[in-house]
């Protein structure tokens, strides 16, 4: 159904209520479109799928048949002998196991605890310092004083060579973080939230346990993740500052233990008395692959809820 405008009785432009009830729903997505989206999504999952899987089945093939017929979708022959050996070495590869749970647990704690105060304080407009500490943070983005500063800090400062210590402790705290979280307190937390919680008497503390912390979950949940993330996958701070092996963490752990099999395939025709036909090479490399990545892939889905959050933590609610 057509109408027209009349300015001074004059018809000036026609239009079309169906028309614009179609431009009403330009943004809203048929059901063609969702089902090619929805098959793009599932074809890209399936695509990103298919070399995780790859590699559980390499690490469960036999080292022989894996030489033989190359990657498959299923095991030409079931064997573990790379996860044998793997743990074969006892306590040393569960030491480190266990070396990087704690290193892990201890470290994203703290970094959330560290980073989520920090700044915190310089998203406070009445922070008297507030320039001073963004800068100091900002400036460490840009310039950092070297390894060899940073060695000679860790070694002899901080004393935490050859401890548990050095697999975390210098990751805990990251100026990237703190903008990030600064940015994210002063979306989410409205001052006048603030201001309210101090005329009903509520001190600094109280405002932040209370009020900031409940509404800046999944920030902070966004740092804990890509904090453990982090620690978890980090070596060189084992390769720099440990060089006990009962403070090895699993990453450096089976880095030089891929690295000592590498050594023995490369010089079995030198070595008297040593049988490297059975060493499990390429099927270690997809075990190690495994047991590396299986405890982060388990952790994320509990992160995932709170992304999810995260994208909905400005909308008006009624």
């Amino acid at each position: 159904m057509a109408q027209n405008i009349y300015v001074d009785n004059k018809p000036v432009r026609k239009f079309s209520l169906r028309k614009s009830r179609k431009n009403r729903d330009m943004l809203a997505i048929s059901p063609a479109t969702n089902a090619f989206l929805n098959l793009l999504m599932i074809i890209t999952c399936v695509l990103a799928l298919i070399p995780i899987y790859i590699i559980v089945i390499s690490s469960v093939t036999a080292e022989s048949a894996l030489t033989a017929n190359g990657y498959r979708l299923w095991p030409a022959q079931f064997a573990v002998e790379a996860y044998k050996f793997l743990f074969a070495q006892g306590s040393i590869v569960i030491t480190a196991y266990m070396n990087t749970i704690f290193a892990t647990v201890v470290g994203t704690v703290m970094s959330v605890v560290m980073v989520g105060l920090y700044a915190y304080a310089i998203s406070r407009d009445n922070f008297r310092f507030k320039k001073f500490f963004t800068f100091y943070a900002f400036f460490t983005m840009l310039f950092s004083g070297g390894l060899v500063a940073y060695y000679m800090v860790t070694r002899q400062i901080l004393n935490i060579g050859n401890s548990l210590w050095a697999l975390f402790l210098p990751s805990v705290f990251s100026p990237f973080w703190v903008i990030v979280m600064t940015t994210f307190y002063r979306a989410s937390v409205p001052n006048e939230i603030i201001e309210s919680a101090r005329l009903d008497g509520a001190n600094e503390w109280l405002i932040l346990l209370k009020i900031v912390l409940p509404l800046s979950v999944p920030g902070l949940a966004t740092v804990a993740l890509f904090s453990a993330i982090g620690i978890w996958n980090n070596f060189f701070n084992c390769l720099l500052l440990v060089d006990d092996a009962k403070y090895y963490s699993l990453q450096y752990t089976i880095y030089t233990t891929l690295n000592n099999i590498r050594f023995l395939l490369e010089n079995a025709d030198k070595l008297v008395g040593v049988d490297v036909g059975n060493l499990p090479a390429q099927t270690f490399r997809m075990a190690m692959a495994v047991v590396t990545v299986g405890p982060i892939i388990f952790a994320y889905p509990f992160f995932q809820r709170y992304f999810i959050r995260g994208l909905t933590i400005g909308a008006v609610k009624g």
